[in-house]
């Protein structure tokens, strides 16, 4: 009888018991290691797969409780009042997957005290007159409809010298630090950086809807997109940014389908967004996400045009390569 060469005998079927199976997975798990093939089709699926839900928060229903919470939790107790907005699906910090968003109460003279973080911020004005906010040593000024960075690391503070109460709607990157544990907060001494006034026609860090909507009013047709971007035409940070969309009475936009995720605002108008299977009922004011991979589709209401401001994770996941669209072939965005 011929004998088995040892490359002959490492090719045989190996026919293994289910406790010795087991014996295998006990002393892989003692190594602190775990099986790749027990877990491949949830650590690869076909399709990205985002835990959060499509969700809209009506400004209506929320605001009387934000007001509220200008009664009873003063600036020095908050720090920072907001009422977060959680997605159903998740907890904070998370709107999307990767983007947190909240409405910021200030209230007549008060002053949210000045601090810096490592997370990057963009700011959309819903409401009030008489509101600042101060990034650097800047001091700019709010108006309905701004939209107002707070770059990383910048000291900032934000103030209200009006009668009434100034809120906006806060993006920032923070759900990114789940996974790079780096976010830390440094407070000033002070209840504000010390700040001169600033030029809003010249200033980097504030855009003005009144220039962004000439300039959606410029365009011809039906559906018109234009996103902030820096005087050189990059985008505001390399984590967020941020666009706006003009759609005519009773029209809609294109239907789209990408792996960033957004949060939008409702600037003026009313209608609805067709997002996967769900449909979201808008209104002025109010603020819905769709996360990543959700088919969606934006129709205005007959009677009015519509206006939408968004920020989304855009310009992060195409530095990182990991922007897509649904029906572009993913080397030729590779090639790009």
């Amino acid at each position: 009888m011929a004998s088995i060469t040892q490359t002959e005998a490492t090719s045989l079927p190996v026919s293994t018991t289910d406790d010795e199976t087991k014996n295998l997975l006990s002393n892989l798990a003692k190594l602190h290691t775990k099986p790749l093939w027990a877990q491949m089709a949830k650590l690869n699926p076909p399709l990205p797969n985002p835990k959060t839900i499509p969700y809209i928060w009506k400004y209506d229903e929320i605001r009387p409780h934000l007001l509220k919470a200008g009664e009873l939790i003063t600036e020095k107790q908050a720090e920072r009042r907001v009422a977060m907005l959680i997605n159903p699906a998740r907890d904070a910090p998370f709107t999307t997957d990767t983007i947190y968003a909240g409405l910021q109460l200030v209230m007549p003279n008060e002053v949210a005290p000045a601090h810096r973080h490592t997370a990057f911020a963009m700011r959309f004005i819903i409401e009030g007159q008489g509101g600042f906010t101060a990034v650097q040593g800047t001091r700019i000024n709010m108006t309905r409809g701004d939209v107002i960075l707070t770059p990383t690391w910048n000291w900032h503070d934000h103030g209200n010298d009006a009668s009434g109460p100034m809120i906006w709607l806060d993006g920032l990157d923070l759900p990114n630090f789940v996974h790079f544990p780096v976010h830390f907060v440094e407070h000033y001494d002070k209840p504000r950086y010390p700040a001169v006034e600033g030029n809003k026609e010249v200033s980097p860090i504030i855009f003005s809807w009144a220039k962004m909507k000439a300039r959606l009013d410029a365009e011809e047709g039906n559906w018109v997109v234009r996103r902030y971007l820096k005087a050189d035409g990059s985008e505001v940070s390399k984590i967020l940014g941020g666009a706006a969309e003009r759609i005519n009475e009773g029209e809609s936009s294109t239907a789209a389908q990408e792996t960033s995720s957004s949060v939008y605002h409702v600037v003026e108008g009313s209608g609805h967004s067709k997002v996967g299977d769900k449909t979201l009922t808008w209104k002025k004011g109010d603020t819905f996400c769709i996360p990543a991979w959700y088919e969606y589709q934006h129709f205005a209401d007959k009677g009015e045009t519509i206006y939408l401001f968004r920020f989304d994770d855009q310009p992060m996941l195409k530095a990182l390569g990991f922007y897509r669209v649904d029906g572009v072939d993913i080397e030729s965005l590779v090639s790009e």
